[in-house]
């Protein structure tokens, strides 16, 4: 699950141009009222759903079908000093992955958990923004 420390904080809009993908969200916003809450959606080229991705959470997400394409806008460049993440699998989160046939790249299986991540101060500020309600924990 990957976010960017400012000042290259980012925020993205997520779509699914060829395939299948179950991608999900994680507020990672210390004073938000949904911190350590994930949003999940399946996104397909059929149902050309878009996802939201603010600044301050955290975004991964797994394929459903061979060949799957992902376009993304972002309003930051990638920063390799900036980069971070947590683990996908942290309880914490509570997120059911749909499928558990997985390849996960070694950066991505090697991430602490949000308690070691936090305690390492790798999340990302709050930003104040609500820039929109997002009903967490529950997959569409």
């Amino acid at each position: 699950m990957h976010y960017q420390q400012p000042p290259f904080a980012e925020t993205k809009i997520v779509r699914c141009t060829r395939g299948s993908m179950y991608d999900v969200i994680i507020d990672l916003r210390s004073d938000s009222s949904t911190f350590a809450r994930h949003f999940a959606v399946v996104l397909t080229a059929e149902n050309r759903k878009m996802l939201y991705v603010p600044t301050g959470f955290a975004h991964g997400f797994q394929t459903l079908a061979d060949d799957t394409e992902v376009f993304y806008q972002m309003s930051e460049f990638y920063s390799a000093d900036h980069a971070r993440g947590v683990r996908w699998n942290d309880p914490v989160f509570g997120i059911r992955w749909p499928d558990d046939d997985r390849t996960i790249e070694d950066r991505d299986r090697n991430y602490p958990d949000v308690r070691r991540a936090l305690a390492a101060d790798a999340r990302p500020p709050a930003n104040g923004a609500r820039a929109f309600e997002i009903r967490v924990g529950r997959e569409r």
